[in-house]
């Protein structure tokens, strides 16, 4: 059985080690890398937002209320309350004539600490639209208006916008998703548990939208598009994300996800890949994602050595003084 494991070196002790659930595979079939892995049943968390907004896509929202592609790109982010971000939700909530308040995702400083820290010098304190889910909200919400459908439930699992989105999941993942799937995400919106192979089908069948040989073509050319020319706006200027997307020159459309989930696409090579770090640790994602890249190639040299110019392998401490490395095994 194939392994993936992240170690942490201080000095030459390894002091902790990530084991990576990987699965590798090609939109005509082929499984390129597998850790066997594929039966597991994860929670995909953020990393699935592209999906959840499709039913918003589909709603034709953006010619309705005219809205620009940074706000279509942040209806799958995660963004981390910098001040761009903001701007642009405010921009959006003043559209569709919604208080914050109305979005049921909850309140936390902005994950940026930079931003946060300037958040509290200015004496003002965080709400809904700091939220790193607030574009998800607003997109539900305004699909909600559009649709004529009541916004005070639209979390309920029963509620339309939520039938919508587990059509369009059971759509793509080509399995019915089930209640004894169902749970409550870190914003409160419903979360499902898919299969690693389900997820798997899912990305092929993104991969297929994009081009225009499978359901919601348009409405996914839309968001990726936006995306892709927006990378900042799907997540921050540090996230692994935003980052690959722009390293990638725009090749690889990819999200992150809570506890060490993280799915990508090469929208060139046809090669998608789920990874969720086994005791959800997402700090060994970028070393993982880097020697993926690396040894199937789905990154140039030019663009390999960007990746580790941005996400250096080597641990520093606090007084800079480098203390020991990262190292990803791939067995």
């Amino acid at each position: 059985m194939s392994k993936v494991t992240t170690q942490f070196y201080r000095g030459n002790l390894v002091e902790s080690t990530h084991n990576i659930k990987c699965h590798l595979g090609s939109i005509n079939g082929e499984i390129i890398f597998t850790t066997d892995n594929e039966e597991d049943y994860i929670y995909p968390r953020s990393s699935i937002k592209i999906f959840q907004a499709i039913p918003f896509s589909a709603s034709n929202a953006f010619k309705i209320l005219k809205l620009n592609e940074k706000q279509i790109a942040l209806s799958c982010s995660s963004h981390c309350g910098e001040s761009f971000h903001i701007r642009e939700l405010k921009k959006w909530i003043t559209k569709i004539k919604l208080k914050p308040s109305q979005l049921k995702c909850g309140i936390h400083n902005p994950l940026d600490t930079k931003s946060s820290e300037r958040l509290f010098l200015s004496g003002k304190k965080p709400y809904q639209l700091y939220n790193n889910c607030a574009g998800k909200h607003l997109a539900m919400l305004t699909a909600c208006k559009i649709n004529k459908y009541s916004t005070k439930d639209y979390l309920d699992f029963d509620h339309p916008h939520q039938v919508n989105i587990r059509y369009v999941f059971s759509k793509f993942t080509e399995k019915k998703i089930l209640k004894d799937n169902f749970s409550v995400d870190g914003c409160s919106a419903p979360q499902y548990s898919f299969k690693i192979i389900e997820l798997a089908k899912g990305l092929s069948n993104l991969y297929k939208s994009y081009y225009s040989k499978f359901d919601y073509s348009v409405n996914v050319q839309i968001m990726i598009e936006s995306i892709l020319k927006n990378p900042l706006f799907i997540g921050g200027n540090k996230n692994l994300d935003s980052n690959l997307i722009k390293i990638s020159n725009g090749n690889i459309f990819c999200k992150g996800g809570a506890e060490g989930v993280f799915l990508f696409v090469h929208l060139k090579k046809g090669i998608f890949g789920i990874l969720k770090v086994a005791d959800g640790n997402e700090r060994a994602l970028p070393s993982v994602i880097y020697n993926l890249c690396k040894k199937f190639k789905l990154l140039n040299k030019l663009e390999l050595k960007q990746f580790k110019l941005w996400n250096n392998l080597m641990l520093y401490n606090h007084a800079n003084f480098k203390i020991g490395k990262i190292k990803t095994i791939i067995e």
